[in-house]
């Protein structure tokens, strides 16, 4: 058993704060179909690299769910949708504002006929305030928030975090509150609606940053990957590399400047015996370490470090970071087998339970893969979906492979 078992999702989310958010759901078991415009799909179906015309960017968040192929701007589709709706808990949808008014698909539409509906909608700015119509992905929620100002290093150009952070944010935020409206539901009988915005939810993790500025006044700036209230606590240039060093208290920093660094004359030198005094010559601390740390390669720093009792690490490419033994030996590198692609190699769940079941499904489906299967499960007959099918009304981009499920030559 899965705890999201029987708990059924329509997502009409594209690119990757929803479709992240309801991979989630659909590994803790709820089953998740994925409606998409005919012959397109989800934008993210064409961003490259692609394996026999299947993208990897789409199948990554998402794998574990089923994907139906309708023309919602067409009466038919929408009202195949509806059938659709009558047998889901949640629909979640990451339009501007206002279209799935104009398409007949809104949260008012849908829960006047069912009012244990959960309705979740994910948007770049909300669907209240001044900017609600503005069209918004996560560059410009980057931006909006300041971490494109807070970012980087000093007197550089904006720079954005690494990965889509906001996007990340907001499948995030609606994970938990989706969660909590269905426990609510459990307990009430009462379904509800949620307004997601990538730009609330980037906001909401400045949780240090909102402590300094209401505090003090103070704007976070960029600060390379210096922390912004403690040091050391930063990557250091090595012999062949760089090494990470978090000897952020008073113990610690003992620790490695005896220890590791072994400099202990640096417990008394008055630039460095506190932590005020550390952050006041933070580029002279810098320099210091630098000169010894340049003397060694990274690995034999970790060593030290290790034996110190003293936090560190190397500064990995992504691509040493997959081939690192421990993410191998934490399974987070898993693969699935796609009826087009082959094998694929995926990022596992991160949370691991003792218990319960979280864990890849399957891949992610081939646009309209299950357009018959669940059309049919919402009780329209073969000759409806025929019809549906003729018109271009549904969709399903590789009927030929139903009855061929032995991945294609590469």
């Amino acid at each position: 058993m899965k705890p999201l078992d029987g708990f059924r999702v329509l997502d009409l989310t594209r690119f990757l704060s929803g479709p992240y958010c309801t991979m989630v759901l659909a590994e803790l078991g709820a089953d998740v179909i994925k409606v998409e415009q005919p012959v397109t799909g989800d934008d993210s179906r064409r961003l490259a690299p692609k394996v026999n015309g299947e993208s990897y960017p789409f199948g990554m968040p998402n794998r574990s769910k089923r994907s139906v192929s309708l023309d919602l701007k067409d009466p038919r589709g929408r009202d195949a949708f509806l059938r659709l709706a009558q047998g889901a808990d949640l629909v979640i949808e990451n339009f501007r504002p206002g279209v799935v008014q104009r398409l007949g698909i809104d949260h008012e539409t849908l829960r006047a006929a069912d009012p244990a509906l959960i309705y979740c909608s994910i948007s770049g700015f909300g669907q209240t305030g001044p900017y609600r119509d503005r069209p918004g992905f996560d560059i410009m929620a980057q931006g909006a928030v300041g971490f494109l100002r807070m970012t980087g290093h000093p007197d550089g150009r904006p720079a954005k975090v690494g990965i889509a952070v906001n996007d990340i944010a907001a499948g995030a935020t609606a994970i938990y509150s989706i969660l909590a409206a269905e426990l609510n539901r459990r307990a009430t009988g009462q379904g509800d609606y949620i307004d997601i915005s990538l730009v609330d939810a980037g906001l909401a993790w400045t949780v240090w940053e909102s402590g300094a500025y209401f505090g003090s006044g103070e704007e976070p700036a960029p600060t390379g990957t210096r922390h912004r209230r403690s040091t050391p606590y930063q990557a250091y240039r090595t012999a062949d590399g760089f090494v990470t060093i978090g000897a952020n208290n008073d113990r610690l920093w003992q620790r490695l400047v005896v220890d590791a660094l072994e400099r202990p004359a640096w417990l008394e030198d008055e630039r460095f015996a506190t932590l005020p005094a550390r952050m006041a010559h933070i580029d002279e601390l810098q320099e210091e370490i630098e000169a010894i740390t340049t003397t060694r390669p990274t690995a034999e720093w970790i060593k030290a470090l290790d034996r110190a009792g003293v936090p560190g690490g190397p500064v990995l490419t992504y691509a040493e970071a997959l081939a690192d033994p421990h993410v191998i030996a934490r399974g987070m590198v898993t693969e699935v087998e796609h009826p087009i692609v082959g094998t694929m190699r995926t990022i596992a769940p991160p949370a691991k339970f003792g218990s319960l079941e979280f864990e890849v499904k399957g891949p992610a489906p081939w646009l309209g893969q299950h357009t018959g299967d669940v059309l049919a499960d919402a009780g329209l007959s073969a000759a409806e979906i025929a019809e549906l099918y003729e018109a271009g009304v549904a969709y399903d981009a590789h009927p030929e492979l139903h009855d061929s499920p032995a991945p294609q030559e590469r």
